[in-house]
């Protein structure tokens, strides 16, 4: 399948806040103007706007979520010691837009969030993005690195001319800073910590359900990201997917569908994900489950951390060996 890649800026909606066919592609850095998504009222409920960092470390798997859903916003932070298993999750939903603020379009301001046990911000500074959040029992304060001539996929599918969907999988930012957990500082060394950005924009149908799976890490002496979109009849729309991996920073895009297989009675169990350019297999070590139940809002997810092996196949044609890439895979159901 041939996709459309844009290489010019465009907005995402026209000016009555419908799809901009224009728009639909994908793109290795930031073209697309989502300054319609969420402001206003047309298609109040259905909008959807998050960032989601995810970070790897030696020692640690955190995760820091600002969401705004139109009817009410979500706030998370959750860290996991790899060697234990021991979860800590901080999480807060607050009405409407109380406490968030979030940019129209990516890298057009700070995203914060606040409520009353934590706060989350998240900054452009100089060579990154600073992601600093507190709750309780949990502090962070890191640095996600942008280096020189880096590239992130961004995918713009419509569900329909009303039902948009704009999101950025940036899977390689080489992280540092520092944690503190229950007033135990430990260390986001550079050269062995990374940080996964998931920056959505859409307006989504009520029901959605997908898989996603990220991971980053050294495999023989190149940096790689892996972003492996889902699966199911929503994996191509408008001829274009969410699959795609770096290398040192270079996006190579994956244009076919990806397979996935997984044993929902056994979420531990090895995973396999696969197409004609990226054949891997996830064994996890940990499923973190979560399920809402808002009535308007609910949610089940199987989130597993572990380690991905196998190969993947540049644009140029050569067949790169993945000798164990930490991330994650995920199985979600939304009513949103």
């Amino acid at each position: 399948m041939t996709e459309h890649e844009l290489t010019a800026p465009v907005p995402l909606c026209d000016e009555k806040g419908r799809l901009n066919p224009a728009s639909v592609g994908w793109s290795r850095r930031q073209l697309i103007d989502t300054s319609r998504i969420g402001h206003g009222w047309y298609g109040w409920g259905r909008n959807k706007r998050w960032e989601y960092w995810g970070i790897i470390t030696p020692t640690h798997f955190l995760a820091m979520t600002i969401a705004a859903l139109d009817y009410a916003n979500l706030r998370q932070i959750w860290v996991m010691d790899r060697a234990t298993g021991i979860e800590v999750d901080a999480v807060e939903i607050s009405a409407l837009s109380q406490g968030v603020q979030l940019p129209g379009s990516l890298g057009d301001g700070d995203a914060t969030s606040r409520g009353r046990a934590m706060r989350l911000a998240f900054a452009e500074v100089a060579g990154g993005t600073r992601l600093t959040a507190a709750s309780a029992r949990v502090s962070i304060d890191v640095v996600a690195e942008r280096l020189p001539g880096h590239e992130a996929m961004g995918t713009a599918a419509p569900f329909s001319n009303f039902l948009v969907e704009y999101t950025v999988k940036d899977v390689d930012r080489p992280v540092h800073g520092s944690v503190v957990i229950d007033g135990e500082r430990f260390e986001v060394p550079p050269g062995s910590s990374w940080a996964v950005l998931d920056h959505g924009r859409l307006r989504a149908p009520y029901r959605t359900s997908w898989n996603w799976g990220a991971g980053a890490g050294m495999s023989a002496g190149r940096r790689i990201g892996l972003q492996l979109g889902g699966g199911g009849p929503l994996a191509i729309r408008r001829g274009i997917s969410q699959n795609a991996f770096t290398v040192n920073g270079r996006v190579h895009k994956v244009a076919e569908a990806l397979v996935w297989e997984f044993d929902a009675d056994d979420w531990l169990a090895p995973w396999r994900i696969r197409n004609d350019r990226m054949q891997l297999s996830f064994l996890p070590m940990h499923d973190r489950y979560a399920k809402t139940d808002l009535l308007v809002i609910r949610s089940e997810t199987h989130q597993c951390f572990g380690t991905y092996r196998g190969r993947v196949r540049t644009d140029e044609g050569e067949w790169i060996e993945l000798d164990g890439i930490d991330g994650w895979a995920e199985d979600v159901h939304n009513r949103w």
